[in-house]
C-alpha cells in the first residue's frame, strides 16, 4: 500500500531585510553617532514624517524608551519605541512608520580599532497586510516594490558617512 504524504500549506513568510555597512570609525563612536547624533546625518527629506519640519530626532537609549522626530512647532512623531539598548554593540526598536508596527535590529561590531561593521535586520513583515506591504513609503514600492531596503541602503550610507567624518 503506497502512503501518500498529507498535502501540507506551509504558512507565508515574508523575509526580513537585512542590510550591511562597514564604517571607518571605532564601534563607540558609530554607536554615539547613531544613538546622540541621529538629528545631524539622518536623511530627514524623506525619511521622516515632518521632513523640512523636522528639528530634533531623540532617541531614549533604554528599553521603554522612545525614537522619536520633534517638529519646529513641538509636534512629536514616534518613530518606535526601544526594545534593547546594549551600548556600544546592539540596539533595537519597534518601527511604526510602516503602519503595523514592525521591529528594527542593529549590532554593531568592531573588526578593526577604526572600522565597524553594522548589521541591519528588519523584520515583522508577516504582520503587515496587503495594502501597508505594497503602500509607499519614503520612496515609492514599499516593502513588496524593495522601496524598504532601498531606504535603509540610504540611511545606512549616511550613517557610514557621518560617523566616519573627524569630530569638528
Amino acid at each position: 500500500m503506497n502512503a501518500e504524504p498529507e498535502g501540507r500549506v506551509l504558512p507565508m513568510t515574508r523575509p526580513p531585510i537585512r542590510r550591511t555597512v562597514l564604517v571607518r570609525a571605532s564601534r563607540e563612536r558609530t554607536w554615539a553617532v547613531f544613538v546622540g547624533r541621529m538629528a545631524e546625518w539622518w536623511p530627514l527629506d524623506p525619511f521622516s514624517a515632518g521632513r523640512e519640519r523636522v528639528r530634533d530626532v531623540t532617541v531614549q537609549a533604554r528599553v521603554g524608551g522612545t525614537v522619536a522626530e520633534v517638529w519646529d512647532d513641538g509636534t512629536t512623531i514616534p518613530w518606535g519605541e526601544v526594545l534593547a539598548c546594549a551600548e556600544p554593540e546592539h540596539f533595537a526598536m519597534t518601527w511604526n512608520i510602516t503602519g503595523t508596527p514592525t521591529e528594527v535590529a542593529l549590532r554593531f561590531r568592531a573588526v578593526a580599532p577604526a572600522l565597524t561593521k553594522v548589521d541591519l535586520e528588519h523584520t515583522g513583515w508577516d504582520r503587515l497586510d496587503t495594502g501597508e506591504l505594497r503602500r509607499d513609503c519614503a520612496l515609492p514600492g514599499g516593502y513588496e516594490g524593495g522601496a524598504i531596503a532601498a531606504g535603509w541602503d540610504h540611511i545606512l550610507a549616511a550613517l557610514r558617512r557621518a560617523a566616519a567624518q573627524e569630530d569638528e
